[in-house]
């Protein structure tokens, strides 16, 4: 059975050439701040430790102070956290992101979902 059309937006902040903060970012952000550690965020979204580290590094480099604090290592106090920038970043983010779906949800979507094919046709090219 096929889901219903829907519209979904997608919200990036750039700095820059770099995506200072995106969908996966924030979700990056939700997943450190739960596991405590960029390790163990990244595989809790099925990333790798160099992928995560390199997202973490972009955003620690795009905003006006880090969002995410690491203490390598494997002693009492290492990990990782968000900051109080990563924490109000995160909020903001999330916030604006609701606004905007909300604000969506009016008659030029319904017309942009009526118009919309409910799966793409067959490829006429071979």
């Amino acid at each position: 059975m096929n889901a219903p059309p829907q519209l979904k937006i997608k919200v990036q902040i750039h700095c820059g050439d770099e995506i200072a903060m995106g969908p996966g970012k924030a979700d990056l952000l939700e997943a450190i701040r739960k596991h405590g550690s960029i390790s163990a965020a990244g595989r809790a979204m099925n990333m790798s430790y160099r992928r995560a580290w390199l997202l973490v590094d972009t955003m620690n480099r795009c905003w006006q102070s880090p969002l995410v604090h690491a203490a390598p290592g494997r002693a009492q106090g290492s990990g990782a956290q968000l900051t109080g920038m990563g924490k109000r970043v995160l909020a903001h983010y999330r916030a604006l992101v609701q606004t905007l779906e909300h604000a969506a949800q009016n008659a030029d979507q319904a017309a942009l979902i009526g118009l919309l094919l409910p799966e793409p046709r067959i490829s006429q090219k071979s």
